[in-house]
């Protein structure tokens, strides 16, 4: 089970933010986020919720309780695909598409490509 404190670095840095940027849009110091995000504080459930609304995540994901991320009880495709990418250590995947959406299928053959190359690695 992942820990708040590890769920909200993650979500921040996914996001771009610094904890500084966070912590306007929660009405806490940096040295709160610091705090929360190095397991030295809890944030109260007011805070918890803020932070699931802000980054549209369910509070059982934000507390490490579920790996299903948003409201609608299902996992994205680019969330497995960023899922899998960190369980495996990949340090660089690269790609470069102009102007093209992916849809959900396109998405699904991108992750079976990675788990393809790696199940090649490990042999």
């Amino acid at each position: 089970m992942i820990a708040l404190s590890d769920r909200l670095k993650e979500l921040r840095k996914e996001n771009n933010m610094t904890q500084s940027d966070l912590g306007k849009i929660l009405g806490v110091g940096k040295t709160t986020i610091s705090m929360y995000e190095n397991g030295n504080s809890t944030p109260n459930d007011e805070i918890k919720i803020k932070i699931a609304n802000y980054f549209n995540i369910s509070l059982d994901y934000l507390l490490g309780k579920s790996e299903i991320r948003n409201y609608n009880n299902t996992i994205k495709p680019m969330d497995k695909i960023n899922k899998l990418v960190k369980e495996n250590n990949i340090n660089t995947l690269a790609a470069h598409f102009e102007g093209e959406e992916f849809t959900e299928d396109d998405l699904e053959d991108i992750e079976n490509f990675i788990r393809y190359v790696i199940s090649k690695k490990k042999k």
